[in-house]
C-alpha cells in the first residue's frame, strides 16, 4: 500500500496504480447525479453531495455512529455524504478478505474493493443509502481499473442486505465464517485488522510473544457482489441466489 497522498488538503491512500485517489474518483459524482440507482430522487436526495473525506474524519464517525464502533483494517478509500456543509454519513472502502478476488475467476486482489463500512444519519431522507452507493460506484466504474465490489451483511446483527438488494447487487450467497480476535483488550479484531497492523493474525505468532489471545466465533455473513466491468460477470465463481429475506438462516429458503 503506498504512502498518505493529499488533495486539495483532503489525504487519502492509493492501493496501487490501478486504483485512484478518492479525491480524483469524486470529480465523477455531480455528473452523476441523473442516472443509475436514485435516477429519480427526491428534492432532499439531489442535496446529498458525496465527497472524499480524511480517513480521520471517516474513522472518527465510525467509532461514534457504526454499531460495530471500529474500521478494519486496510480501508483506505473514505467518502462523506453531505447535506450542505454537513457531514451526515460515510462510506469506507477497502482491502476486505484476503480471498476476495478469488471469488472471480482470473482476479487480482488489484482487480476488487470491499465496502468495509456503511454509515448514515436517520435525519437523512429514505433511499440516501443507495443514492450514496450508486454515486460511488458509478465514480469508481468512471475513474479506476477496479472490476467489481463486495460488500457482506451481518446476519447476526439481523442484517439480509436489503441495500444491496435495492441497488441490484449480485446475491452469492453466504460467506465463509471468520472469527473475530479478543487480544485482551476488550475488542473484537477482524483478522484484516490484526494482519495491517502486526504484519500476521497466525495465533502461534501471537503465542510466541506471549499475547493472550481468544477467538471469537462469528455466523457467515450474506455476500453480494456489484461488477463495474459487465464483460467480467461471466468470470464469477458463485452461483447467483434468490435475495435472503429477514428471518432466513441461510439465505437459500
Amino acid at each position: 500500500m503506498d504512502a498518505p497522498r493529499g488533495f486539495g488538503g483532503i489525504q487519502t491512500i492509493g492501493r496501487d496504480q490501478a486504483m485512484t485517489s478518492a479525491a480524483s474518483v469524486t470529480a465523477s459524482t455531480v455528473p452523476n447525479r441523473g442516472t443509475g440507482a436514485g435516477s429519480t430522487p427526491s428534492a432532499a436526495l439531489h442535496d446529498i453531495q458525496v465527497q472524499p473525506v480524511p480517513m480521520a474524519a471517516a474513522r472518527q464517525m465510525v467509532e461514534r455512529h457504526h454499531y460495530l464502533h471500529s474500521l478494519p483494517g486496510g480501508t483506505y478509500l473514505a467518502f462523506g455524504g453531505f447535506a450542505g456543509s454537513r457531514l451526515l454519513g460515510v462510506l469506507t472502502l477497502g482491502a476486505g478478505p484476503f480471498n476476495a478476488a478469488s471469488l472471480v475467476d482470473g482476479a487480482k486482489a488489484g482487480d476488487c474493493l470491499t465496502l468495509t463500512r456503511l454509515w448514515l444519519s436517520d435525519c437523512l431522507p429514505p433511499n440516501s443509502e443507495s443514492r450514496v452507493i450508486g454515486i460511488v460506484v458509478r465514480s469508481l466504474r468512471k475513474n479506476t481499473n477496479i472490476r467489481f465490489v463486495l460488500s457482506y451483511a451481518d446476519p447476526a446483527h439481523g442484517h439480509v442486505g436489503t441495500i444491496y438488494q435495492a441497488c441490484g447487487w449480485l446475491y452469492t450467497g453466504l460467506s465463509e465464517a471468520m472469527p473475530l480476535y479478543d487480544l485482551g483488550d476488550g475488542i473484537a479484531h477482524h483478522s484484516r485488522s490484526l494482519a495491517h497492523c502486526f504484519g500476521t493474525h497466525s495465533l502461534r505468532h501471537f503465542a510466541d510473544h506471549g499475547v493472550g489471545i481468544k477467538l471469537i466465533p462469528q455466523l457467515p455473513k450474506h455476500r453480494y457482489i456489484r461488477f463495474l466491468d459487465d464483460s467480467w460477470r461471466c468470470r464469477l465463481r458463485a452461483p447467483v441466489l434468490p435475495y435472503p429475506k429477514k428471518g432466513q438462516i441461510d439465505g437459500t429458503d
